[in-house]
């Protein structure tokens, strides 16, 4: 009996150093930033909401908010985008747990040039954000891609498929819509970003309608999406709003209606 007591005993210990591996990995939220710079931001907006990051980020309710986690500790991400993922723009998995991990993940952001590139492709960015949090080797209580955007898609794959296939990994996609400049598309952006682009258990997209609205803007979503709080559902008369039409962006490219 003795040995087979050993073994079930040896099949059954968790090390020490496995235990301790395992705890080191649990955060309270997987936290992607993906960000549009996209070529209808022009460089100093641009320059704006990348402030916008890097003021948020440094805020003390940023680093207030990950201490008052279950865990008190994040891990986050971040990358550009435009009508594609700008992968030299990718901030590794890094964990926040005090006010001197938010300033050391601040600083890179902003040591990294600023540039925007051509084309508005949020369905790339979903997916792209997706396989970060299914990659990486953190284990969250939630996981969360954060969208910051100014117009509709118009390039890349429809948006609503890459939303829902996120959303069928466990993954909530918030979304920041910036309606500083009219962006050509019918209806309001914050309503196509609701009824396109975010998805999941609670989640929730806010507006940005001045430059300098960035910074509290950010500041209050990042501590929204820490904390776990969620936002009072907005609600639009059925009667007065018709659907919304999740192709307009890629309806307003010439080459859209040269395919049709």
């Amino acid at each position: 009996m003795l040995p087979t007591l050993s073994l079930l005993l040896s099949l059954t210990a968790v090390s020490p150093v496995a235990a301790a591996s395992t705890a080191a990995s649990e955060v309270d939220v997987e936290l992607v930033l993906a960000v549009d710079m996209s070529g209808s931001m022009d460089i100093e907006e641009a320059r704006i909401q990348r402030a916008g990051y890097i003021e948020a980020i440094r805020h003390p309710d940023f680093a207030n908010a990950v201490s008052a986690g279950l865990i008190g500790r994040i891990a986050i991400s971040y990358f550009e985008w435009a009508g594609s993922v700008n992968e030299t723009s990718l901030v590794e998995w890094q964990i926040i747990e005090t006010d001197a991990d938010a300033a050391a993940f601040a600083d890179q952001l902003e040591a990294r040039p600023v540039f925007t590139r051509r084309g508005t492709s949020i369905s790339n960015a979903i997916s792209y954000g997706a396989k970060l949090i299914e990659a990486n080797a953190f284990t969250g209580m939630r996981r969360v891609i954060d969208v910051s955007g100014d117009g509709p898609n118009n390039m890349g794959p429809p948006v609503t498929p890459a939303r829902d296939a996120a959303v069928a990994k466990g993954i909530v996609v918030n979304g920041l819509a910036i309606i500083i400049r009219p962006s050509g598309a019918r209806g309001s952006l914050d309503r196509y970003y609701g009824d396109c682009v975010i998805g999941g258990q609670g989640s929730f997209v806010l507006p940005v309608h001045q430059p300098t609205d960035f910074a509290t803007a950010i500041r209050q979503k990042l501590v929204m999406e820490i904390s776990g709080l969620e936002t009072a559902p907005r609600v639009v008369p059925i009667q007065i709003a018709p659907p919304t039409d999740c192709m307009i962006g890629e309806k307003l490219r010439p080459l859209y209606l040269d395919r049709n």
